[in-house]
């Protein structure tokens, strides 16, 4: 009888303990849009620039941070984004002005890279066995929904009798803490003698010349868009178009008495619908062609975004969003990386998924700061919400022509 590879891992583990505590915290920076804004008398686009810098150094970052734990290990990678992650929260927890915090949010950006997706993905489908590797990239990618599940309603508890700058403060000694969790993270290799003897510059020059990757690159940058765009701003935008028809009824019967309180649950309940969703996908990668499975999850975004904006919003149409897009919300990220593995090979997987990641953040980029520069000049969120549900149209269709074979010319064992 066949030796089974069990499928919970220490590397599993940790790496999912990682994932999660570095999404918390970043989930939850939609709750803190008001409370500065506020404090500072500043408009919605200057903290959203902030965020939206945020989620560019996270793009930039991840390709180097995945060449980093290449090069030098995937632990002392994570070692080096968990210090730069906290030193970005500490210094933004004593900025006073727009430009302090979106100078500081290229250090906040860079740490989520170095604890985020590119580098733990990388190092957890590495140490999975080919039987393994799609579920446990989705394990991973779930643990990330958790993080979110309760980092938004814990920065809004946190609120409640905290400053925003010492939940900032909290969140630093959070991160740091993963640090203690890397001893219990040492990967087997497991790629071949052929694989591992071949440079970086070679499999980027293949991969580079290769359309399928051009198109997987291209595919990203929706999903960063309307993730992005959601966590920034969503909260935000319930408090405004839900405070007149909040009070009283279901909700204010259990417990959910405000519209900061709602849009708090709003974000968590995304985190938790997609963690179902997000491990279906996993088991679904292994079993059917992940390009059409992506194109599939594009398409159900496209008509939940557009489904929602088209009818009234209420509290309750907020709730059902929620879920509805929860449950696609992150399912694209086992499915591409796992592409990218089952097309490039594993040596290189962290930064090859890292420069396709970048896609994502660029999309992440124009998320945030187009909600926020929109909102200043038309007091509405409608357009840069139809623009993502046109370039949510545009991945699903651009993923259609991906040849999902194993790239001819690359080395095998």
């Amino acid at each position: 009888m066949p030796h089974r590879t069990p499928l919970f891992t220490p590397v599993l583990i940790v790496g999912c303990a990682i994932i999660m505590v570095s999404f918390a915290i970043r989930a939850s920076f939609g709750v803190f849009q008001i409370p500065i804004a506020e404090e500072f008398g500043w408009l919605r686009a200057e903290f959203s620039l902030a965020i939206a810098i945020q989620n560019l150094a996270w793009g930039i970052g991840q390709p180097f941070f995945g060449a980093i734990a290449e090069k030098i290990g995937d632990r002392k990678a994570i070692i080096i984004g968990a210090v730069i992650y906290a030193l970005g929260l500490m210094l933004s927890a004593n900025s006073e002005t727009p430009l302090e915090h979106q100078a500081y949010a290229w250090l906040v950006g860079f740490g989520i890279a170095g604890t985020g997706f590119g580098v733990v993905l990388a190092v957890v489908g590495r140490a999975s066995t080919d039987e393994n590797r799609s579920m446990s990239l989705a394990i991973v990618t779930a643990a990330g929904s958790a993080g979110q599940v309760f980092g938004a309603p814990l920065a809004e508890w946190m609120l409640g009798f905290l400053t925003w700058q010492s939940t900032f403060m909290v969140f630093a000694a959070l991160i740091l803490s993963m640090i203690l969790t890397l001893p219990f993270m040492r990967a087997p290799v497991r790629v071949g003698k052929a694989e591992l003897e071949e440079s970086l510059g070679q499999i980027l020059v293949k991969a580079f010349k290769d359309p399928s990757y051009t198109l997987i690159f291209l595919g990203f940058f929706s999903c960063g868009y309307q993730l992005a765009f959601i966590t920034a701003h969503f909260p935000a935008f319930v408090t405004e178009m839900c405070g007149p028809i909040l009070a009283g009824g279901v909700l204010h019967n259990i417990g959910i008495t405000t519209t900061s309180a709602l849009g708090a649950v709003a974000i968590s309940l995304i985190g938790l619908a997609n963690i179902a969703g997000t491990l279906a996908a996993g088991w679904a990668g292994k079993r059917y062609s992940k390009k059409y499975l992506l194109a599939g999850i594009y398409v159900g975004r496209t008509v939940i975004a557009a489904l929602f904006i088209m009818f009234p919003i209420t509290p309750m149409t907020v709730l059902l969003f929620s879920v509805g897009m929860g449950s696609l919300w992150l399912a694209t990220v086992p499915l591409t990386s796992g592409l990218v593995a089952h097309i490039y090979g594993l040596r290189y997987m962290g930064t090859l998924y890292g420069i396709v990641f970048f896609s994502h953040q660029l999309g992440s980029f124009l998320g945030v700061w187009l909600g926020g520069r929109m909102y200043d000049a038309y007091g509405s969120y409608t357009a840069v919400w139809w623009i993502g549900v046109a370039v949510g149209a545009f991945s699903a269709i651009v993923h259609l022509p991906i040849r999902e074979r194993r790239l001819e010319g690359l080395v095998t064992a």
